[in-house]
């Protein structure tokens, strides 16, 4: 067990419309969890699609317009997701009609959340209402909606999306992120100095904590 007096600092950049983005910080949790890792987590922000228009995309059709992937691939990918998001206790419920979103809007709702120490609560709840819930995360009632079931003020939120007043910090973020040469999520940083990559897998990230804890002692 890591009892190290510190915690391990864990950024964490990402994108709410991310599967692989949940399904890896699901089981950095769990491996968290198993090796009794004290830690603080940061999220920051980074757009899978920034040229998205604000209504989105049938997400299928993005898929195939961005990669090129056929049905079927995509349909195997689907379920290899679901398989792997139900190890770690995340529900995807994948549909013909499920939606991604431009996600600029949800990144300075998230900045805003920050201010409050509640980025982690709304950031986790914005996965399960895209991919569980499929909510409709392109609309700013929405948005507001969430972030008062998470306990944040819904007026304050709502205007917040309104006023784009958060526009500015965010493409500071996610500037700051790209001259790390961070190109794509999930990407995790340990320490401020150890960046991994992907998806890793519970035993994977186990493995690199109990590294970690080694070089501390």
């Amino acid at each position: 067990m890591n009892k190290q007096d510190k915690p391990l600092r864990i950024d964490i950049v990402s994108d709410v419309v991310c599967p692989w983005c949940i399904i890896g910080y699901r089981q950095l949790a769990e491996a968290l969890k198993a090796t009794g890792t004290a830690h603080e987590i940061h999220w920051h922000s980074f757009e899978l699609n920034p040229n998205m228009p604000a209504e989105g995309q049938n997400l299928r059709d993005h898929i195939a317009e961005k990669y090129g992937t056929r049905a079927e691939e995509s349909e195997e990918s689907r379920r290899k997701m679901t398989a792997l998001g139900a190890e770690v206790g995340f529900e995807f419920r994948f549909s013909d009609d499920i939606r991604t979103y431009n996600t600029f809007n949800i990144h300075q709702l998230l900045h805003w959340a920050d201010q409050q120490e509640r980025m982690h609560d709304l950031k986790l709840a914005l996965f399960t209402a895209h991919f569980t819930h499929q909510r409709n995360l392109s609309d700013n009632h929405v948005l507001a909606d969430i972030a008062a079931e998470t306990g944040l003020d819904h007026c304050e939120a709502l205007a917040t999306l309104e006023s784009q007043r958060f526009a500015k910090d965010v493409r500071d973020a996610q500037r700051i992120s790209q001259e790390q040469g961070i190109q794509g999520v999930p990407a995790v940083i340990f320490n401020r100095r150890h960046l991994v990559t992907g998806a890793q897998g519970v035993e994977n990230y186990t493995h690199i904590l109990e590294q970690l804890a080694e070089m501390q002692d």
